[in-house]
């Protein structure tokens, strides 16, 4: 695990620094800040549909092999666009091929490498491994955007893409001689995890016919708790969490601050994701209900984000804010990597990268349109506002279910307890 998370440091800077570098490339050649938006769609909208398929496939197919293969195709990418930008060959056309392909490339990449750090871990510290793989995202994602600057500048633009390359290669080279600990599960590409507790009478091999994306969506669609968490993450993702975008607006406008005053709160927010992330780490049990209540809570704070008289009062909340946020995602993620069957969690994380590119996708422009309407400040009150009612509603509307069902239990005078789990 511990070279795990090393390789992951070293792939996120490299990822980051090419991110940044890739978005002042496409301003040069085009000079166009519409033609950089696209090029970041055009590299997440595969994930929109080929989820599914990538999903399907890493159920499929051994996951230190995936791994494997998907690192190093994605260094190879990374090289042939050093290549292609040292020989003056780069173009907007290639450039979105090459994106495009990466997008690609990256659905089944994701969930592999996702399962195969829970691979790594008994069963009841998958928590905290999540909890410090996303530490090691906010540490490379620092580090990355740190080191592009400095790498365009003394190296070239080229540099970046070819210390992307190495990155991935690095974690490709270092997957082949990964060990579980003692006690994890020994997850197969072709039969169910034996300790995942499987309803009786459903349990059954993983034979070729079961290996189908229609299987990931059923069983996503069946399951509550995961419908929840999709809603909650979803409500969120639209009406909070794009600070990026509703932050700069309130500290640049009504705030009367400038770039510096932005990248201050903008340190802060990465500052806060970091201790959020080592609070989550030491989740054993998280839940949807952890979730739900972090993700309200976020929403009340970003509401007194939006009445912020001033920069410094706008500090002293950014930072809980982000806290809260990376405590939720941490907690979401564990529920999502870990209620699935093992031979399940492939097409699950599936349907949650389509799922969630929609919400990547549709989520800044829905805000935008609200910052229009009720700007920056309005925007952030009104959202989280929407986020911690509806959240409330769907507790209150969850615990009058689980009433009802105990009431009508001790009427029929039977026992209740195993009606009560059930409905749970």
């Amino acid at each position: 695990m511990r070279w795990w998370s090393v390789a992951n440091f070293v792939s996120n800077a490299g990822t980051w620094m090419q991110l940044t570098v890739q978005n002042l490339l496409v301003l040069q050649i085009t000079g166009s800040a519409a033609a950089t938006g696209l090029s970041m769609s055009v590299q997440a909208a595969p994930a929109l549909l080929m989820s599914l398929l990538g999903g399907a496939a890493v159920d499929r197919w051994p996951r230190k092999l995936t791994a494997t293969v998907s690192q190093a195709l994605l260094g190879a990418i990374a090289f042939v666009t050093a290549l292609l930008v040292v020989l003056g060959r780069l173009d907007m056309t290639s450039l979105l091929v090459l994106a495009a392909v990466t997008g690609i490339v990256a659905t089944v990449d994701g969930p592999a490498c996702a399962l195969l750090g829970n691979d790594l871990v008994p069963p009841e510290d998958i928590p905290s491994a999540i909890g410090v793989g996303a530490l090691v995202h906010s540490a490379g994602r620092l580090v990355g955007a740190a080191l592009a600057g400095v790498t365009v500048g003394f190296v070239g633009t080229a540099a970046a893409y070819a210390a992307n390359g190495v990155s991935f290669l690095f974690v490709a080279s270092v997957v082949p001689f990964l060990r579980p600990a003692p006690g994890a599960t020994r997850s197969s590409p072709s039969t169910p995890s034996s300790r995942k507790p499987v309803r009786k009478g459903t349990e059954r091999r993983a034979t070729g016919s079961d290996m189908t994306v229609r299987q990931g969506l059923a069983f996503f669609a069946r399951r509550p708790r995961l419908v929840a968490l999709a809603a909650v993450t979803g409500i969120s993702a639209v009406f909070g969490r794009n600070y990026g975008l509703t932050l700069a607006v309130l500290v640049t406008g009504p705030l009367a601050g400038g770039a510096e005053t932005f990248g201050t709160v903008s340190t802060v927010l990465a500052v806060g994701g970091i201790l959020g992330a080592v609070l989550g780490a030491r989740l054993r049990r998280p839940s949807v209900r952890l979730v739900g209540t972090l993700a309200a809570a976020g929403a009340l704070l970003q509401v007194a984000a939006g009445l912020s008289p001033s920069v410094a009062v706008l500090l002293v909340l950014v930072l809980p804010m982000a806290v809260v946020e990376s405590v939720s995602d941490t907690a979401g993620t564990a529920v999502l990597q870990t209620d699935p069957p093992a031979h399940l969690r492939g097409r699950v994380l599936g349907v949650w990268g389509s799922v969630g590119t929609v919400w990547s996708l549709g989520g800044p422009p829905a805000l935008g349109l609200l910052m229009e309407l009720a700007g920056a400040r309005g925007a952030l009150v009104v959202g989280g506002l929407v986020i911690a009612t509806t959240i409330g509603a769907g507790f209150a509307l969850r615990s009058r279910r689980t009433t009802t069902v105990a009431l009508r239990t001790e009427e029929d005078g039977l026992p209740n307890r195993a009606t009560l789990g059930t409905a749970a």
